[in-house]
């Protein structure tokens, strides 16, 4: 007999009755019924129950024994009562009368927290102690759940003709948003690797080099701030690239994928199989961010001319100034009590709104504190720009486009959390598309990127020569997921004569182009192909999958907020003859001196 088990603590079902068994795992619950004790044995695959009688010359041993200590038993299968049948565990309908005994390993000290059922824990407690943590019926789930992501992922793409390459951990710095992390060079004092903040320019190199669709479960590093939807230091995200393509081509593909991972790994329904397309400004427009939740409708309004000549001048100023009215029509709202409302404004306040007007259709009129300020022709034509019907009340934002879209944006979806519109069990992707080329700092004035340099312009280089530079839309996208931007990406521009004259507009010379990425630059004048792509977050498609809202739910070993490992104690001091190799001296701040 094998010797620590002949079955695991998922397998052994009623047709196992009288075989002679052996199993290992963690000792999850004991209780002690009468004499006779009960031991759940679980291992990575199930529980099993374990009867331990008090004849058995173990028994004294087991009954000392403390949750998660490792442990070894042999005994006989046997069916249990139709009365004491678990019909909950899948092995629930037998149990294992313990005949022989070992211990493989003691847990000395109190658990920190429980492991056997979910009780709330501070996490630098879990986090400090993570390989119990992962013991966790829930954390287990999570993080198998991450495996069968990453091997869909993996199998889907290569079916697909997709090809699996990897790319340098040690590249060169490189101008892409976020602070790299650097490793020092001891061969050459001085001189720094930096970690790859995403395989970008490489996976573009590998379609210079003739290879045709890339992907890559590639690990991305980037020195920012946490977020809950966003681990600091190291994520991963499921990098892909094609050549010869087109926009479309690329969103059929990606598609595809999103479709069938939350078909096969979640419970949650698709709303399509086909993402709706939202142009950027569209977006902005609508619903105030380039990441709308479309699992509701409820998208602002324009109404600015509707109150040109309006006597409420906080309307009318706006509409002659150059700014705004939206309006939301918060579709039944109507009969909410008035603490809704007040609710409503006081959260607009606390986003910066110096107010949040509004008025409710309710028996056959319209009410609230700026009707009387309202002309019926007004309130006529507010009700048919809107469809606001008996029932629906609408709220009201004045100012300068951006920041009311931004503001009302924001109160959109606190409406929908007060309402109860989001479906939770519902999964609704959208790609936002057409993003601007440039921008105009509101500080200098002058015209930057707005988004991915890289992107090919639309139109090529007769609208970087003929158009204004603020109506020039590219081909970069982001996919977006219940509010959640997953990705972004783009058909990359593949011409020098396109990139350069691309950088000069937002104010770059060609030697800063040269200098800056060298590689791309070389590679582009020996033949480049059109190509394109995109890079899915990994994580974040666990967390929606997982129905978590934190992303170190579904991270084995994740830093915490301020990007530390509590359990291994990075980032820490090193040995002065390392520093001494590196050619580095440590200069403290101050306050850390």
């Amino acid at each position: 007999m094998h010797p620590y088990r002949t079955h695991t603590c998922g397998d052994l079902r009623r047709t196992d009755a009288d075989k002679q068994v052996k199993l290992s795992g963690w000792v999850h619950r004991k209780r002690d019924h009468g004499g006779v004790i009960f031991v759940d044995l679980r291992d990575h695959y199930g529980i099993t129950q374990i009867v331990v009688n008090p004849d058995s010359p173990f028994f004294k041993e087991v009954e000392t024994l403390r949750n998660e200590s490792v442990i070894t038993f042999t005994g006989q299968v046997v069916l249990r009562t139709q009365d004491t049948i678990n019909p909950n565990m899948v092995t629930g309908e037998i149990e294992v009368v313990a005949q022989d005994f070992l211990l493989e390993s003691s847990v000395e000290e109190s658990l920190p927290f429980t492991v056997n059922q979910e009780l709330d824990c501070p996490e630098e407690t879990r986090l400090s102690y993570r390989f119990l943590d992962l013991r966790r019926e829930r954390m287990h789930k999570n993080i198998l759940l991450r495996s069968k992501t990453t091997a869909l992922v993996r199998q889907h793409l290569c079916d697909r003709g997709f090809i699996e390459y990897h790319t340098p951990i040690l590249t060169s710095s490189s101008p892409e948003g976020a602070r790299d992390y650097l490793v020092p060079s001891r061969l050459y004092p001085g001189q720094f690797y930096a970690l790859p903040q995403a395989p970008q320019q490489f996976k573009q190199l590998l379609m210079v080099s003739g290879f045709d669709k890339y992907f890559q479960i590639a690990p991305c590093f980037r020195d920012e701030d946490s977020r809950a939807d966003r681990s600091p230091g190291e994520f991963y995200q499921i990098d892909m690239e094609m050549s010869f393509i087109t926009q479309d081509d690329l969103f059929v593909e990606l598609e595809g994928l999103m479709v069938r991972i939350f078909r096969e790994l979640s419970s949650k329904h698709i709303v399509a199989e086909t993402f709706p397309r939202i142009a950027f400004r569209d977006a902005m427009e609508w619903y105030g961010t380039d990441k709308p939740d479309i699992r509701y409708e409820m998208k602002m309004v324009d109404c600015t001319d509707i109150f040109t000549d309006c006597e409420l001048k906080v309307f009318s100023s706006q509409a002659q100034s150059g700014g705004v009215v939206k309006v939301i029509n918060a579709k039944g709202a109507a009969d909410r009590p008035r603490k809704f409302f007040d609710e409503m404004e006081r959260y607009a306040r606390s986003e910066g709104a110096k107010g949040l007007a509004w008025v409710a259709l309710r028996d056959g009129d319209m009410k609230g504190p700026i009707v009387k300020f309202m002309s019926d022709a007004e309130k006529k034509a507010l009700c048919e720009r809107v469809g606001a019907v008996e029932g629906d009340a609408l709220f009201f934002g004045a100012g300068k486009r951006q920041e009311t879209n931004e503001l009302m944006g924001k109160v959109r979806q606190a409406l929908a959390r007060q309402l109860d519109l989001v479906d939770r069990n519902v999964v609704a992707f959208c790609w936002i598309v057409d993003f601007p080329m440039f921008e105009r700092n509101p500080d200098t004035g002058q015209i930057e990127f707005s988004h991915n340099p890289f992107s090919m312009p639309q139109g090529g280089m007769e609208a970087l020569q003929t158009m204004d530079p603020l109506d020039i839309l590219a081909y970069q996208y982001d996919i977006v997921c219940n509010g959640i931007e997953l990705s972004s990406g783009a058909i990359r521009n593949h011409r020098p004569d396109i990139m350069l004259k691309a950088f000069d507009i937002a104010g770059y010379s060609e030697s800063v182009v040269k200098s800056k990425f060298p590689a791309l630059w070389k590679a582009f004048h020996y033949g480049a192909p059109p190509h394109g792509g995109i890079a899915p977050g990994l994580d974040r498609i666990i967390m929606l999958l997982a129905d978590e809202p934190n992303i170190r739910e579904i991270i084995a070993f994740p830093l915490n907020q301020r990007a530390q490992d509590l359990l291994m104690g990075a980032p820490n001091q090193v040995d002065l003859r390392q520093l001494e190799e590196l050619h580095i001296d440590v200069v403290l701040p101050p306050e850390n001196a």
